[in-house]
């Protein structure tokens, strides 16, 4: 236990206030007594989780309980309804305990009990069905929340070094049966494959932590590369692929991973390699739309990849245009001159079309006469061909006659119907700033 002692020591100091999560078993027990040898017993507070799913949960709060007034140590709990909550959302539950707990006292550190063999077990698990590699990690020994640490000392031991200490201490617990049922899958790994490797090497568990030490530093080198490429190309939902091409497969896929992460939060369980495997294929098109878990839309649109979750309201009207139009993106408006020869001014020839004029939005199989082209060509492929991004093309207008031949699509181009002389008419659009 040795181990254990030194690391605690290492990082709490006897000013450091402390919160313990205590189950009241054998584990957990053990750690509280190594902690009250290390600091102050004013400055631990023990955080009990009544799960409320066993006869004992009652039991076990109450020893928990007694054994703090006991020993003149804080004793905060929370009881969970019975059966509610799955594992993951369970997990969550637990840690937004520990959360307000540890924000209640302006605790520095969390403490748990999770010891060797938890991380044996929890590291093959993860290689058998599968994970990441911050998955294959298992237990952090150290391990970061938003203003706190998490510190696991019992990682240098193995359970029945837990059992021999706490034995040698007279320290009292609580006993789960429930562990020694094969119903879980921890427990067969625990009761089969757990004693085969140990009879391998009896610190398998150390062998393991270093395997995991180890992994986390590659993958804390990994996510640094990552996160100063996210910061420097993604923004507002929106990253740009300029760098992306040049990057690792690794990198590339990891940058996905996280774009993902941001995306989700706490519901990273609807996401699967094969979501992430589909982004990298659309990435290589020029174009194209996916539609991910909880109505997140991904666009690729030539050098950018968009998130939303609600595509913009695509505006659908067909205005009269007398005067002047306000529009939702810009203002259209006939002027008197303009030596404007760019694509947001139009001069037609009244001879040449019918009125009324009509500022209208896209249609499909929308086909424009190009100035100086023969034949028509279709607007989508126009807009294709001038690149504008698909999250932009909803706020492109349309100004056609009274027989719906389109004279312009302002700002992008203009038809066969554009006179450099001999004009009477001249139309301007002013796009507006994005505020």
């Amino acid at each position: 236990m040795k181990n254990s002692l030194d690391f605690i020591k290492t990082y709490i100091s006897n000013n450091d206030k402390i919160v313990i999560g205590v189950s009241g078993g054998a584990d957990s027990m053990c750690l509280l007594e190594m902690l009250k040898i290390s600091i102050p017993f004013k400055n631990i507070i023990c955080a009990h989780i009544n799960h409320n799913i066993r006869e004992e949960s009652k039991s076990e709060e109450k020893f928990v309980k007694d054994y703090c007034l006991k020993n003149k140590i804080i004793f905060e709990t929370i009881t969970f309804d019975k059966g509610k909550y799955n594992e993951s959302e369970l997990r969550k539950k637990r840690y937004q305990f520990f959360d307000e707990i540890v924000n209640k006292y302006q605790a520095k550190y969390l403490l748990t009990a999770h010891h060797g063999d938890d991380l044996v077990e929890t590291i093959l698990m993860r290689l058998t069905r599968g994970s990441n590699l911050k998955g294959y990690v298992g237990i952090e020994l150290i391990s970061k929340r938003k203003n706190y640490q998490i510190l696991r000392p019992l990682l240098y031991v193995t359970k029945e070094e837990i059992s021999e200490y706490n034995k040698t201490n007279n320290i009292k617990y609580v006993t789960d049966v429930s562990n020694f049922k094969d119903d879980y899958t921890r427990n067969r790994y625990r009761h089969n494959i757990l004693p085969f490797i140990k009879n391998e090497n009896k610190n398998v568990h150390l062998k393991y932590l270093k395997f995991s030490s180890e992994l986390l530093e590659y993958y804390n080198y990994v996510e640094k590369i990552v996160k100063n490429n996210i910061k420097e190309y993604y923004s507002n939902g929106v990253y740009n692929l300029e760098s992306f091409k040049n990057q690792d497969s690794l990198i590339k896929r990891k940058i996905i991973e996280e774009i993902l992460r941001l995306q989700y939060i706490d519901n990273l369980e609807l996401i699967t390699d094969k979501h992430v495997q589909s982004i990298l294929i659309l990435i290589n098109k020029s174009n194209g739309i996916l539609n991910f878990p909880s109505g997140l839309i991904i666009e690729k649109s030539y050098k950018k990849l968009i998130f939303t979750y609600k595509k913009n309201e695509l505006y659908e009207f067909d205005y009269i245009l007398d005067k002047y139009l306000s529009l939702p993106f810009g203002d259209i408006s006939l002027i008197d001159e303009s030596d404007d020869n760019s694509n947001f001014c139009i001069k037609l020839d009244s001879r040449e079309i019918t009125f009324p004029l009509h500022v209208r939005t896209r249609k499909n199989g929308d086909r424009i006469k190009v100035k100086n082209l023969n034949g028509t060509k279709k607007v989508k492929d126009i807009l294709i061909d001038e690149k504008v991004p698909i999250n932009e093309r909803e706020k492109i207008i349309i100004l056609t006659d009274n027989e719906d031949n389109i004279l312009w699509i302002p700002g992008i181009k203009k038809s066969s119907f554009d006179k450099s002389e001999n004009y009477d008419i001249i139309i301007k659009y002013i796009l507006k700033k994005e505020k």
